[in-house]
């Protein structure tokens, strides 16, 4: 799986994106409402280990998520 954070521009705000291996995309939330999109695809036990590897990613770099 891999994580990517997106600039928001003027009012629109920064955004998440979950993408799986073949990068097909799974959630996209904004940075501060992440839980229903995490609840959805089974992954609201590790809220807080996402929002802690996005805090310090910066926008438009893309990481692979071990989960």
């Amino acid at each position: 799986m891999y994580i990517l954070k997106v600039k928001g521009v003027a009012k629109i705000p920064d955004y998440i994106q979950l993408r799986d291996d073949k990068f097909t995309l799974l959630a996209y939330f904004r940075v501060d409402r992440p839980e229903k999109s995490l609840e959805k695809i089974g992954l609201g036990n590790k809220q807080d280990y996402i929002l802690d590897l996005v805090k310090d990613l910066p926008f438009g770099k893309i990481i692979k998520l071990e989960i």
